[in-house]
């Protein structure tokens, strides 16, 4: 299984980004996804995740700015991210839960900045 993650970036306060989670070995659709992240200095937190039947989470800081979703032509994982603040600040990282294995991408850096 591979996730390799990619979008993040420089963007303003207030401003929005997506990031886009393409992984092979597995079928995104028929998996436990999520998005994680973690800032310097914290532990990782979860973000958002997405069951195979399309049920969302979101944690609390998040939720109404972001959303996740699938491109099942693309096997992949979306996490749109609106209205930013600086605290999104961190490293993001997608997650497959398969059985009782968790596979992680590499991270991509969001960073919230004026």
């Amino acid at each position: 299984v591979q996730l390799q993650a990619s979008g993040g970036g420089l963007v303003r306060p207030g401003g929005s980004v997506r990031l886009s989670c393409a992984a092979s070995g597995i079928i995104v659709s028929r998996n436990y996804m999520g998005w994680y992240r973690q800032a310097p200095g914290k532990q990782r937190e979860l973000v958002a995740t997405i069951t195979s039947g399309g049920t969302t989470n979101y944690a609390g800081s998040v939720k109404g700015r972001f959303t996740i979703s699938r491109d099942n032509a693309k096997n992949a994982v979306n996490l749109q991210m609106n209205s930013l603040k600086p605290e999104d600040t961190a490293d993001y990282f997608c997650n497959a839960a398969v059985l009782t294995t968790h596979y992680w991408g590499q991270g991509t850096q969001v960073t919230v900045s004026s």
